[in-house]
C-alpha cells in the first residue's frame, strides 16, 4: 500500500506513537485520524545495551508500511547505565548503539529521540487521576511521590514495578547519588561525542528529550530540564545533528520555562517535537489535561513554532482517557486523534494567517 500523503498545513509532519503488536490502538485505527502520515515506534523485545538487528526494524516498518503510514521516528533506543555511570565498559555499549543507528538509517528512518534520564524516563504518582468531565489523566504531586518508601518489600511507583525489584531500584540510586550533575553531563557529551559523527555520516538526527519531570527525584541528577541546560548541551556537541525533542509537557511542567522562547532560541536544533499540556497546581504539582487546555497555551507554541519554521515531525504527547476507552495510561486513541487534529487546524490557520 502506498503512503498516504496527509498534509498538516505547515512544515510540520504528524504523526503517533505505536508500541508494536500489542499495542491496544492498532495501525488500522491510526490510520483513520486524517492528519496523521507517520508512525513513532521502536523494537521493545530487544535488551538494553545491545544492537537492534536490522531485520526486525525492517519487520516493523514493513507493518507500518502495509497501513499506508512511514516509519519516521524512533523513540527510543535505550541507553545503557554503563554509559550514563561512566562505567569502564562503556564504550562497547556506545559501539552497538552506533550500530543500531546504523542500522535504522539503512532504513531510511531519520529521526531518533532518546533520553539520558538516570533510572526513571517519566515519573508519575498517579495513572488516572479523576478529571472534572469524568476523564482521567496522569499526574504528579511531590506530597504523594515523598510518601513511596523504597525500603519495602515492593516498590509503590506507578508503572516501575515491573521494571525493577526494589533490592534492583535501591542498587541503581546508590549508584547515581553518587554522581553530581556534572558528572552526568560529562557522561552525556562523553556519548554524544562517539555517536553524533555516525549520526551525522549516516543522515540521522538525534533529539534528545527532556527531563520528565522537569526536577531531580531522590537525589539524582538530571541534566536537561532547563533552556540553559540545552544552551550547554548544544554548546558542547555544536554539531547539528546533535539536537532537541521539543516536549511542551515536559518543559511545560517548569513554571521558569518560556516555552515561545526555547523554541525561538533553538528552532535550527529541534528534531523532534511532543505536544501535550499541563495543569501546574504548585511548584512540583501537576496534572495533564486536553491539548488546548491548561498552562501550556498551545497556540503560542505551535505559532512560535511555525513563526521560525521548525521542520520536525510532531506528534501529540499523552491524552485523557476518555469516552470509556481503556489501555495504556496516556496512550488511548481518542484524545490523542483529537489533540491530532486541533494541532493540525492550529497549524494550518497560523501558517494561513
Amino acid at each position: 500500500m502506498a503512503v498516504l500523503a496527509r498534509s498538516v498545513g505547515c512544515d510540520m509532519r504528524m504523526t503517533m506513537r505505536w508500541y508494536g503488536t500489542d499495542d491496544p490502538v492498532s495501525l488500522e485505527y491510526i490510520r483513520q485520524v486524517p492528519v496523521v502520515q507517520g508512525i513513532v515506534t521502536a523494537l521493545y523485545d530487544v535488551p538494553v545495551g545491545e544492537v537492534w538487528p536490522q531485520a526486525s526494524l525492517r519487520g516493523l516498518q514493513t507493518l507500518v508500511e502495509a497501513e499506508g503510514l512511514a516509519l519516521d521516528v524512533i523513540e527510543s533506543i535505550p541507553i545503557h547505565d554503563a554509559i550514563k555511570l561512566g562505567l569502564p565498559e562503556r564504550d562497547r555499549y556506545i559501539d552497538a548503539y552506533c550500530q543500531s543507528v546504523r542500522h535504522m538509517a539503512a532504513l531510511g528512518i531519520g529521526v531518533l529521540c532518546y533520553n539520558f534520564m538516570p533510572v526513571f524516563d517519566w515519573m508519575r504518582t498517579d495513572l488516572a487521576m479523576p478529571l472534572a468531565d469524568g476523564s482521567t489523566a496522569l499526574s504528579f504531586h511531590q506530597a504523594d511521590f515523598d510518601r513511596f518508601d523504597l525500603d519495602g518489600e515492593t516498590i509503590g511507583l506507578p508503572g516501575w514495578s515491573v521494571v525493577y525489584t526494589p533490592a534492583e531500584l535501591r542498587d541503581l540510586l546508590e549508584q547515581y547519588q553518587a554522581l553530581s550533575a556534572d558528572d552526568l553531563f560529562a557522561n552525556l557529551v562523553y556519548f554524544l561525542e562517539a555517536v553524533t559523527p555516525v549520526a551525522r555520516e549516516v543522515g540521522v538526527k538525534l533529539a534528545i528529550h527532556p527531563d520528565d519531570p522537569p526536577w531531580s527525584i531522590f537525589g539524582i541528577p538530571r541534566i536537561v530540564s532547563t533552556a540553559a541546560d540545552v544552551a550547554r548541551l548544544l554548546a558542547a556537541v555544536p554539531d547539528a545533528h546533535n539536537g532537541i525533542t521539543f516536549c511542551s509537557g515536559s518543559f511545560g511542567a517548569r513554571a521558569d520555562n518560556d516555552l515561545t522562547d526555547i523554541i525561538a532560541q533553538f528552532s535550527d536544533r529541534i528534531h523532534f517535537v511532543h505536544l501535550r499540556s499541563v495543569k501546574r497546581t504548585d511548584e512540583r504539582d501537576f496534572h495533564e489535561v486536553a491539548h488546548n487546555h491548561g498552562d501550556v497555551i498551545m497556540r503560542d507554541v505551535v505559532a512560535a513554532l511555525v513563526a521560525n519554521q521548525v521542520d520536525a515531525p510532531v506528534r501529540p504527547d499523552h491524552g485523557r482517557m476518555i469516552w470509556g476507552e481503556t489501555g495504556r495510561a496516556g496512550y488511548g486513541l481518542y484524545d490523542r486523534a483529537l489533540g491530532a487534529m486541533y494541532l493540525a487546524g492550529l497549524c494550518d490557520a497560523l501558517q494561513r494567517k
